[in-house]
């Protein structure tokens, strides 16, 4: 009898004959079986030739190529064809074998699909994986939940096959969740967050290219500067990149041939529905989803842009006023990325109290480090630090107030900040997380006033220039934050539980 694969998986498109390969290179010997056996045939002439896989042609071959406990991986569109190899596979295997669906599945599907697959004496696993095509053979962020009892089975493969992080790159971005669907839960308030995050640096483009008028090359060069610092991550890297791109259709930059058309894969619509039903205010998200939705209605958009056009031109502004702006602009993004950070948070803390998951804070946090939009500076190997900077905003008010106080000129100013910089002050506020950080005309607290003096509080005409984090509390922002939490304690309190 031929040697027994260690692990199967079912589903060879592209994340799934990614993941195989991935498993593979990490020294074990994988089974693959596709509906379409023709995937199976090309993929083990083509990037399997040679390597340990065994290919099969039924689900019944599959699992008797299996050593036990078995572990199968379905990578099959989520719904209803999950259930349907579920159903497949239950006459077929044996008590203590594992089912695992590493797809992008919706939460309530995987705490139905847990209860029901160990009802069947099996055991059942529900695992996020973020990082694309590529993390899928290069290493991904991983989620897993489910029954707990099947994690030291699968655990040194997952942690195996993750991305790696930390000084030594030898920290694996794969760590047990939680029970039934707070695997998948995880993943979906990652992909949300995501979703901000893209739509934040989209307008953070959108500022620096319409209203302080800056050249793609400029543009290459600012967020070049910024993924050398505070805000480097996977997204600002391609972003900057993106800027350095010709068309080979044309003489023009591709970046300003790309059509204004968003798509959307559904967990950042589900991740805002669900903040409703718990009453959670996930905010940024929420913005991003309907941004995507007002990009897909391109011809609405094209007839009303001739009934009522938009601002034109850029500002008149000195090199040094320009600075100013890319500073303040760089700002306003960090802020709002921990924004979102926190709000994902916060909901995933309602989430935990409403499906009774026990749900570690610091590892979903640490899970992250190898995600496409983290910040490589905002994690470490020290959980109460990431999670004490998740939650310690600091307030940079004056230059937020610069950035939209600009004076009118013809031809055209920003009518109004882009939809999820909004204007409000931390201290006039309900005691609610605050949504963004950027204090506006409406405000009326004394932290705003030009004419405040009194310390503790920050004087308009002195723009913070340092980071957003304090862990002393002994700069201006520092000690702002404790003023509003003296002012309103459940300001904080409440978002960090």
């Amino acid at each position: 009898m031929s040697e027994l694969a260690d692990i199967g998986l079912v589903g060879l498109a592209v994340m799934g004959e990614n993941l195989a390969l991935n498993i593979e290179s990490r020294g074990y010997r994988i089974a693959v079986f596709n509906r379409t056996t023709e995937k199976v045939d090309a993929l083990l002439a083509g990037r399997a030739a040679g390597k340990n896989f065994i290919g099969c042609h039924s689900i019944e071959e599959l699992v008797e190529k299996l050593a036990s406990p078995r572990k199968i991986v379905l990578l099959v569109k989520a719904g209803p064809a999950v259930d349907a190899f579920i159903d497949q596979l239950i006459p077929l295997l044996s008590p203590g074998d594992i089912i695992i669906d590493s797809g992008n599945t919706h939460f309530s599907d995987t705490e139905r699909r847990t209860e029901y697959v160990q009802q069947q004496g099996l055991l059942y696993i529900g695992t996020g994986i973020s990082g694309g095509e590529e993390g899928a053979l290069k290493g991904p962020s991983m989620m897993p939940g489910g029954s707990e009892s099947a994690w030291p089975e699968v655990k040194e493969i997952f942690q195996a096959i993750s991305a790696k992080v930390g000084p030594n790159d030898d920290i694996p971005c794969a760590e047990w969740v939680g029970p039934r669907g707070a695997g998948h839960y995880v993943k979906m308030v990652h992909n949300g967050i995501e979703y901000g995050d893209m739509q934040l640096i989209c307008e953070a483009y959108q500022v620096l290219k319409d209203a302080v008028g800056l050249s793609n090359d400029e543009l290459y060069d600012v967020f070049a500067e910024w993924n050398r610092g505070e805000l480097q991550s996977y997204l600002v890297e391609i972003t900057r990149d993106i800027f350095s791109v010709m068309d080979d259709q044309s003489d023009d930059y591709l970046v300003d041939r790309i059509l204004d058309v968003a798509g959307a894969k559904g967990t950042g619509k589900w991740m805002s529905q669900l903040a409703l039903d718990l009453g959670v205010p996930s905010t940024l998200v929420t913005a991003a989803v309907y941004a995507r939705s007002l990009s897909a209605v391109k011809d609405a958009r094209r007839r009303a842009s001739d009934l009522l056009p938009g601002p034109s031109g850029s500002l008149e502004l000195s090199g040094e006023e320009r600075e100013e702006w890319i500073e303040s602009v760089r700002q306003a993004l960090y802020a709002s990325k921990i924004c979102s950070y926190a709000q994902g948070f916060v909901q995933l803390q309602a989430a935990a109290a409403e499906h009774d998951w026990p749900l570690n804070y610091g590892e979903c946090a640490l899970l992250w480090r190898g995600a496409l939009f983290v910040p490589s500076s905002w994690t470490g190997s020290r959980r109460p630090l990431m999670i004490s900077r998740t939650w310690r905003i600091s307030y940079s008010i004056p230059t937020s107030r610069q950035l939209w106080r600009v004076p009118r000129r013809p031809g055209g100013m920003l009518s109004s900040p882009p939809r999820n910089w909004g204007f409000r002050c931390p201290l006039s506020a309900p005691p609610w997380p605050i949504t963004m950080v950027i204090a506006g005309p409406s405000c009326r607290q004394t932290c705003c006033r030009r004419s405040e003096t009194t310390s503790g509080r920050i004087r308009s005409s002195e723009p913070i220039r340092r980071g957003p984090f304090t862990r002393s509390g002994s700069s201006d922002a520092g000690r702002l934050l404790n003023s509003a939490c003296r002012k309103f304690p459940g300001l904080i309190s409440w978002a960090a539980g």
